[in-house]
């Protein structure tokens, strides 16, 4: 439960903050359609991290600060404080929680792999696609950091397969 929760959350958080970064001040005021805007996207995704990871080691969720480039910060620090034994025997553990306005109760299992892990992607993922409509020049590269592509490349321009 630990690799598959604090690594893959501190990864990304360090993802977000690099987007936040190139993004700007104005820019994270992007939404796409009647969604939250990019800087609430990312808010919302680095509260995920503690949502999840939190309640899977029997700990409180605590709260963090509401600016985002701390927030982001913080929530990866606390995750660096998480030892993997502190995992132990999360699978099985019960978690109550809410999700809207659903009063769930899921296996520490399914609460990591069916409701937290989609749910920090997907606002990750929507902040992202906010950014990258409001022109911000951010690619697979800047969401994952894996991607290579050779300056100046563009799918648009790509040869198809």
């Amino acid at each position: 439960m630990y690799d598959a929760s604090v690594p893959v959350f501190r990864h990304y958080l360090t993802r977000m903050s690099g987007m936040v970064e190139r993004a700007g001040r104005e820019a994270l005021d992007a939404r796409i359609a009647d969604s939250f805007p990019a800087s609430q996207q990312f808010a919302t995704a680095a509260g995920f991290t503690m949502r999840i990871a939190c309640p899977l080691v029997g700990r409180e969720v605590p709260d963090l600060p509401e600016a985002l480039g701390p927030r982001l910060a913080v929530a990866r620090a606390l995750l660096g404080s998480m030892k993997p034994a502190e995992f132990e025997g999360a699978e099985a553990r019960i978690i109550r929680h809410r999700a809207g306005f659903a009063e769930l109760e899921q296996t520490g299992a399914e609460f990591l792999h069916l409701y937290g892990l989609p749910n920090f992607f997907f606002h990750l993922t929507m902040g992202y696609a906010a950014l990258r409509a409001a022109g911000v020049p951010l690619g697979k590269a800047d969401f994952d950091g894996f991607h290579q592509y050779p300056e100046g490349f563009s799918f648009s321009q790509a040869a198809p397969a």
